[in-house]
């Protein structure tokens, strides 16, 4: 039996998301794995959950500079800061959920991530997103308008509701097999996971999920 896909969601707003995407190939290439890019909308997901991004909270908004600049540094990765942040991510996104081919859809996920991130280009207007797509060989009048288009909006938004469905309230996220790992530095845990040694049980989970709570925050 193929191992499962892993299918890795994402936002270009997150650096986090970023970083991860960086490690990702190597990551599914030593589990045998093919790995399948998701553009999902994390305004989508946050306002799902009721829940605010970490840049839209001052003090952590200084923190994740700091700690997404360290990964980086660690990792040994270009990381240059875009023009603004929060940035408009979605036509960039629509544009990722343009891309039927899932090999394209990766490589296009490198160009723009490597844009907004390695290089600190904006990649908000048609303009912007246009010169990254006809740089990584895309035909990006054609891209441009299929990304306008009432079907590729509506796939980009069945994927936000699909990832929520399955769990996920933000990015970076990889779904496996009914899991879902969150965040860069969860995937040395998707690591041993694909290894078979997930230290969590199934015993130790439903512990977790039926722990009742004694106290609320008013």
């Amino acid at each position: 039996m193929a191992p499962s896909p892993l299918r890795f969601c994402l936002d270009y707003l997150s650096p986090y998301a970023y970083l991860a995407w960086l490690r990702m190939p190597a990551l599914a290439a030593r589990h045998g794995c093919t790995l399948e890019p998701v553009p999902v909308l994390l305004a989508g997901l946050l306002n799902a959950v009721g829940s605010v991004g970490p840049a839209e909270i001052p003090a952590k908004r200084v923190y994740v500079f700091k700690q997404t600049f360290r990964i980086a540094h660690e990792q040994g990765a270009p990381f240059t800061l875009p023009p603004s942040h929060p940035f408009n991510p979605l036509l960039s996104l629509r544009v990722t959920a343009a891309v039927d081919d899932v090999e394209a859809r990766t490589k296009l996920v490198t160009a723009l991530y490597s844009a907004a991130w390695g290089e600190g280009r904006g990649i908000e207007t048609p303009e912007q997103v246009g010169a990254v797509l006809e740089a990584a060989g895309f035909d990006a009048k054609a891209l441009l308008a299929r990304a306008a288009t009432p079907e590729v909006k509506d796939r980009l938004r069945r994927n936000t509701d699909e990832a929520l469905a399955q769990g996920t309230f933000g990015v970076p996220s990889v779904l496996v097999d009914g899991e879902m790992f969150w965040g860069v530095d969860s995937l040395g845990h998707l690591e041993r996971y694909l290894e078979g040694r997930d230290p969590l049980t199934p015993e130790a989970l439903a512990r977790w999920q039926h722990l009742p709570s004694t106290a609320s925050r008013r």
